[in-house]
């Protein structure tokens, strides 16, 4: 898998030079860009460093894609792995070993927040899940995710048709159970972003962002 191209904010050099400062990986959706979720920094706690990663599948008109898009039919798991582990691979490149990570993703890449969780939990502060799901298959550290329960905010809108009832029941359950969790439904919201969303994400970053 070709290395992964990033979009890093304007304080990048200065805020990660101490090695240990917060660091927040912004994971786009299907068919979005790097380009995108950096519209939401203004949500972020002040000076955090953040980085935008563009998806490795190139879908040819400026969009990508984590994995193959198959919803609502489940993912493959094996594009999901290397995909994940490419992440680590970029994380290990660019961010200081001592910094920990908050993964934020929108829709397919709110799963790919979770899958860095679920792979690498003591790099990762907390993590933002906004119109997400999570995937079937059991992961290296969800045994031990059940005993420590990280901070997880996973915000929906109750009109998202895309995120089917089953998937949404599914990863509510797997929070349940794996995580300290701070869930929020927005009424009339679709499968988006809302400013009250974003107003509540900053709350709960507030706590890990120093």
């Amino acid at each position: 898998m070709s290395p992964l191209h990033a979009h890093l904010s304007p304080t990048w050099r200065d805020a990660t030079s101490g090695g240990d400062s917060p660091v927040v990986l912004l994971l786009h959706g299907y068919g979005s860009n790097e380009d995108d979720l950096p519209a939401l920094a203004p949500y972020l706690p002040d000076g955090v460093a953040w980085a935008s990663l563009r998806a490795p599948i190139d879908m040819g008109w400026g969009g990508a894609s984590w994995f193959p898009f198959t919803f609502p039919a489940e993912p493959d798991q094996a594009p999901i792995d290397a995909v994940t582990e490419a992440i680590w691979e970029w994380v290990g490149t660019h961010v200081p070993a001592g910094a920990p990570l908050v993964p934020l993703g929108f829709s397919q890449g709110g799963l790919m927040a979770l899958q860095l969780l679920r792979t690498r939990p003591e790099r990762v502060a907390a993590t933002v899940v906004l119109s997400g799901l999570i995937t079937t298959a059991t992961q290296p550290a969800d045994a031990r995710l059940e005993a420590s329960r990280p901070p997880v905010f996973w915000g929906r809108g109750d009109a998202d048709s895309l995120i089917w009832p089953e998937a949404v029941e599914r990863l509510a359950t797997w929070l349940d159970g794996h995580s300290t969790l701070t869930a929020r439904v927005y009424a009339g919201l679709g499968h988006g972003v809302s400013d009250d969303e974003m107003d509540d994400v900053r709350a709960f970053l507030a706590d890990y962002s120093r």
